[in-house]
């Protein structure tokens, strides 16, 4: 996995925890050589994964067609804050932020538990949403081993909410918990410090989540495969 962003963007508070298992890159679209960079991974690409405005990649000239006839059989997987049409479609949006707009930062308030709109103590529709980004990757190389065409999935966190909504419901099962996972017992060295794993929260088949490569800054490697 190769993470490219931006050549000033940082996220300190999150980076350690969304680079384990990648290598991290730094492009600016905008201008033509890297720009020229960021075609050629593409059309080197198994996978895309990408959080922009529906509009963003298309103004830079990477839009679905393009990416699609730089590497066909591509599975593009999009995200987006307010879905893909509408007049909010290219409205820049976060998790906290899209909580409050659906409405779910109002439920402490509607029921009495809380003064005003306060967004959920977790970050329940990035975390959600990436699951479904996931589970859209994986079902693209499926199709693409069965019938060689590629896939384009999109998602957005205002979608999520929505559904979370729809199932407000089971806040009334039981919770169901058991004993908390051990971490890895060999720790990884990182820019930050030694740092054990928790194991991943699922398998798919016999396959467990595993990850060879410890978290790094942004910006650690060449933008190659």
């Amino acid at each position: 996995v190769l993470r490219i962003d931006p050549p000033t963007w940082e996220e300190p508070g999150v980076v350690p925890d969304m680079t384990v298992g990648k290598r991290t890159a730094r492009l600016d679209a905008r201008d033509p050589a890297d720009l020229a960079t960021l075609r050629g991974l593409i059309s080197r690409a198994d996978v895309i994964v990408h959080g922009y405005r529906s509009d963003a990649l298309d103004q830079l000239g990477l839009g679905e067609a393009v990416r699609a006839e730089l590497r066909p059989g591509i599975v593009d997987v999009a995200l987006d804050a307010y879905g893909w049409t509408g007049p909010w479609r290219t409205r820049r949006g976060f998790d906290s932020l899209v909580q409050m707009s659906t409405g779910i930062a109002g439920w402490g308030l509607r029921s009495g538990t809380a003064e005003r709109p306060t967004p959920l103590p977790v970050q329940a529709l990035d975390h959600a949403t990436g699951y479904l980004m996931a589970a859209a990757a994986l079902t693209g190389l499926l199709h693409r081993v069965s019938s060689g065409a590629g896939t384009s999935a999109r998602l957005s966190l205002a979608r999520t909410a929505a559904e979370l909504q729809r199932l407000s419901h089971l806040r009334a099962l039981p919770v169901v918990t058991g004993p908390a996972p051990a971490p890895a017992p060999e720790p990884f060295d990182t820019p930050w410090g030694p740092a054990r794993l928790l194991p991943g929260p699922f398998t798919l088949g016999a396959t467990e989540l595993r990850w060879t490569r410890p978290p790094r800054p942004l910006g650690s490697d060449a933008p190659v495969w």
